[in-house]
């Protein structure tokens, strides 16, 4: 007869072997959800629980989403709500048996599904420097007397440590691909997402626009209002850009004053309303710097995406009809 010690193992067992397979695999493409996913498993077996979640903390918009959840949804809260959002700001180990009595447990969720909660560990989780970027959380203890003790937290650690480790890696390969002034994704994190998400579109039949714009003579609001200015013009016309981003769109600073969307389902009409549409939009505004009042325009080169040409040729097509823009005077769109 199999003992509990021994089928724990085996399932842990079952777990890495599984992990392992999917990162050894060179066809498939594992990313680091699906090592969360895995490891979040891992952790449900280890801390002998009903559900497990792994968190993380996205500090640039100040909330908390589940990166793996077991047994639930993906949800996403403010950062500085709920036991896990507690459990970061405290820098330390939250158990509670008794979460309906706990004021900063959320039953919201309850409330809305039907599951009861009755008892709730959660573990921040800190890179290797010691700064906190996501936690993992166990709900409802099974067996025993249902309640989670320092054992619990004992054996969720290896989980939490590994979690963390992956969680640190995925934070450092999105600050590479993301532009610090802007907070924009910059080419690499377009060519990123397209090989990760846009390709997928391709293949399935679905069109999409790329919209190529330039900042018209960028270099004299710099000259004349100073750098600092014409970083303030950069992330000006970066929210502007992103505002008018459906949810399915990208918008990617691509260098210096150039900036590039993408539309998903778009066919070229529908990508030139756009780009005049934020034409209009940037040259009827004013951007607030240096106690300045500075006003801009845009460039477009508008395109659709031809899926018998690479990506770097189609980049080059609209960046073509750009050119073609800024010599014809500037402040139009061409397609």
């Amino acid at each position: 007869m199999i003992s509990e010690h021994e089928k724990m193992l085996s399932e842990i067992f079952s777990v890495s072997e599984e992990l392992y397979k999917d990162m050894s695999d060179s066809i498939k493409e594992t990313d680091h959800s699906k090592i969360f996913e895995y490891i979040t498993m891992l952790g449900k077996t280890l801390s002998e629980s009903d559900r497990t979640s792994f968190w993380k903390w996205d500090k640039r918009t100040h909330t908390l989403w589940t990166a793996a959840a077991v047994g639930a949804e993906r949800i996403v809260i403010p950062d500085n709500t709920g036991l896990v959002g507690k459990a970061l700001a405290e820098e330390r180990v939250i158990i509670t048996n008794d979460p309906y009595s706990d004021p900063d447990f959320n039953s919201e969720v309850d409330k809305k599904t039907g599951y009861v909660t009755r008892s709730v560990l959660v573990l921040p989780v800190s890179d290797v420097n010691g700064e906190f970027i996501g936690a993992y959380q166990a709900i409802n203890k099974l067996g025993g007397d249902g309640r989670f003790t320092e054992e619990d937290c004992r054996r969720l650690s290896l989980a939490a440590v590994i979690c963390g480790i992956a969680l640190e890696s995925e934070v450092f390969m999105e600050d590479s691909h993301r532009d610090k002034l802007t907070q924009l994704k910059n080419r690499m994190g377009f060519y990123s997402d397209f090989s990760r998400r846009y390709l997928k579109l391709i293949d399935s039949g679905t069109p999409f626009a790329l919209l190529m714009c330039d900042i018209d003579k960028f270099k004299r609001i710099n000259d004349t209002y100073g750098h600092n200015a014409g970083d303030e013009v950069l992330k000006y016309t970066a929210e502007i850009l992103t505002d008018c981003c459906l949810e399915n769109d990208g918008v990617y600073r691509w260098g210096g004053e150039e900036f590039i969307m993408i539309m998903c389902g778009a066919d070229k009409q529908t990508g030139i309303d756009k780009a005049e549409e934020i034409r209009v939009k940037v040259m009827d505004s004013v951007c607030h710097a240096e106690g300045k009042d500075i006003t801009l325009t845009l460039s477009f080169g508008v395109s659709v995406y031809d899926p018998a040409r690479t990506i770097e040729e189609n980049v080059s097509s609209a960046d073509e009809r750009l050119y073609v823009a800024k010599e014809s005077g500037r402040n139009r769109v061409v397609s």
